[in-house]
């Protein structure tokens, strides 16, 4: 298979990026856009592999037991908030811009991703064993997902995940651990001294959670941040609560498991702790990995993400990196501009053309 030119390859991936949002993808509902990606690929002369809705394929043109490098990315949306003025089933072109559901997030990193692995994986050789996977129920850190698929795909030395990043690099993302707590006490009439307050327990444990600072601060992600955000308490004014409900949003960094952090937490509060999943974990890469030096010569701002992506259900080191404007993912009139699409194909092809790792 020849390789393609850069003004192939982009027009080849806008309008693929096109059937995509003309086509719903909701999470846990994208099948037809599994299926456009998978025929895509077929037409290209590929072996298409598929599990649900998640579709990947494996270059040809490695070296024998070379590591291997994942590009993924996801094909799922959210839903289209109310304040759309589009259609965001129909592409739009205006300009440079092309307007459309999924269009920035992250569509425009799946195509930049496959138009990328298209080149690659028909150059003469690779000195690493190359898999492109485009992924179901990212938008719900869903067990569907790329995380289904993992075992599939043998030993990962590395994943580039395709987000809007404004094709900076994030070399850290924080992990996520929602936590549903329950302080206990004995229910009393209020106005004798009677019962124990579970209110005033939870509110002890609340001043923690607002005071508690963890020793080991990321360079590139900060310290742990934990946030109360949800209370409930009591039925009735006259009655002393014996059970006060309370939920935590924690994001963690680099320097500790999700499973550590809850260890911490248990030996401060008096409160039950329940995690409802420890499956978000924070992720990274050392500054001295190739993919990250590589970066840096090509002049790429390195940062630690706060938003969560598929990374966090990867086990081995990762980067992120795509076309688009966080900022402009889940809101009205999304778009993406058609010159961050041929950037995000070129700044690809850079970061892994020749790569050793």
């Amino acid at each position: 298979m020849p390789v393609e030119n850069i003004d192939a390859l982009h027009a080849g991936a806008v309008a693929l990026l096109k059937k995509m949002i003309s086509t719903q993808s909701f999470s846990r509902e994208e099948g037809d856009t599994a299926d456009l990606i998978e025929n895509f690929l077929k037409e290209k002369g590929y072996k298409a592999q598929r599990n649900g809705n998640n579709v990947w394929c494996v270059a040809e043109n490695s070296q024998p037991g070379a590591p291997t490098i994942l590009l993924n990315s996801h094909h799922d949306t959210v839903k289209p908030v109310k304040a759309w003025q589009r259609d965001p089933f129909a592409p739009e072109v205006d300009g440079d811009i092309l307007y459309g559901l999924g269009s920035n997030d992250a569509g425009a990193s799946a195509v930049s991703l496959l138009a990328a692995f298209l080149h690659l994986s028909r150059k003469e050789s690779l000195p690493y064993r190359l898999i492109i996977a485009i992924t179901a129920e990212e938008e719900v850190s869903g067990s569907n997902g790329v995380a289904s698929i993992l075992p599939e795909l043998g030993k990962i030395a590395v994943a580039v995940v395709g987000e809007p990043t404004s094709l900076d690099m994030a070399i850290a993302e924080r992990g996520l651990i929602v936590i549903d707590c329950k302080a206990k006490g004995k229910a009393g009439h209020a106005a004798r001294e009677e019962g124990e307050n579970a209110l005033y327990k939870a509110m002890d444990d609340i001043r923690w959670f607002r005071d508690y600072r963890f020793a080991d601060v990321s360079d590139q992600l900060g310290p742990v941040k934990m946030s109360v955000t949800q209370i409930q308490a009591g039925y009735q004014h006259n009655v002393v609560p014996d059970e006060c409900t309370f939920v935590v949003d924690v994001r963690t960094n680099e320097c500790y498991s999700n499973q550590e952090i809850v260890d911490i937490i248990r030996q401060h509060v008096v409160s039950e702790v329940n995690p409802r999943s420890l499956r978000l974990n924070s992720s990274g890469i050392p500054q001295e990995h190739p993919l990250v030096l590589r970066a840096k010569e090509m002049g790429k701002k390195l940062y630690g993400s706060p938003t969560l992506s598929d990374q966090a259900l990867m086990p081995f080191p990762s980067i992120k990196i795509g076309p688009g404007d966080s900022a402009r993912s889940h809101t009205a009139d999304e778009y993406i501009k058609l010159s961050e699409i041929r950037d995000g194909i070129e700044t690809y092809i850079r970061l892994l053309e020749d790569l050793s790792i």
